[in-house]
């Protein structure tokens, strides 16, 4: 669970007994950015982006239950070489159709519950994933975020969704272009359901919004500076936004 101690450090989080049966992590990634070409494969403090996320991931999850989900793209031939070499899955499907791609992926994993993990999203919170898939396990809800508002930064998003829910929707989702190219987008278009559960930041209000997420070459200098200072292992949002912090007050 999330449990702040002093400024800038958090318990860190056990990894769940069972998750296997119930919860998967589909991590979307692509080279062919525009933006920040090769960004999951860039390397920073040591590690590539891909990396990066991964370790956050295994905190909570078994490795056999995360799969990378990629383009039959050749640029993307060297994210299925990555996802060899770390053990874990790999799907490969539409690049544009990414919703499409993400159920797709989903289903390989044979579990009631899929987590879409950016493969951007360099500074996910493992004890807020903790948190969200013990919800998710209790069955009590279809959908689960913390994106809802934006009380956490860009680039700490968690979504999971019921499988069974998420097929419900894709004949809406393979119709609509925009739909289909943010994934979970259309889940939030009608007004808050019983069955959906958004985590909002308490904790550091101050932290909502900002940017933190892989896209840009100014993200990857702002990402570099932070985790090449930041402590090992503390991925909390205290400390994560002490060192955007000191990033802005910097440059």
């Amino acid at each position: 669970m999330y449990r702040p101690t002093k400024f800038g450090e958090v318990a860190r989080p056990k990894k769940l007994e069972n998750v296997s049966n119930s919860v998967g992590i589909v991590i979307l990634a692509r080279l062919s950015s525009t933006r920040l070409p090769g960004k999951a494969l860039k390397e920073i403090a040591g590690k590539n982006v891909l990396t990066h996320i991964l370790n956050r991931l295994q905190e909570v999850v078994p490795s056999h239950q995360i799969l990378l989900a990629c383009s039959t793209e050749t640029s993307d031939d060297a994210l299925e070489q990555f996802a060899a070499r770390q053990g874990i899955g790999c799907y490969r499907g539409s690049l544009s159709r990414v919703g499409e791609r993400f159920y797709e992926a989903a289903q390989s994993l044979n579990c009631q519950y899929a987590a879409r993990i950016n493969g951007d999203n360099l500074f996910l919170d493992p004890a807020v994933l903790q948190q969200m898939v013990l919800k998710a396990q209790t069955g009590a809800y279809r959908f689960l975020s913390n994106v809802q508002g934006r009380t956490f930064p860009k680039g700490m998003s968690v979504e999971i969704v019921d499988m069974e829910y998420y097929g419900l929707k894709l004949d809406q989702i393979k119709q609509d272009a925009y739909c289909n190219e943010h994934v979970m987008v259309c889940l939030y278009q009608d007004p808050k359901p019983e069955d959906h559960y958004y985590l909002k930041n308490e904790i550091l209000p101050e932290a909502a919004g900002i940017q933190l997420a892989l896209d840009t070459p100014e993200d990857f200098a702002r990402s570099k500076f932070m985790l090449e200072q930041m402590p090992t292992g503390q991925y909390d949002l205290k400390t994560t936004f002490k060192y955007y912090q000191k990033y802005e007050a910097e440059f």
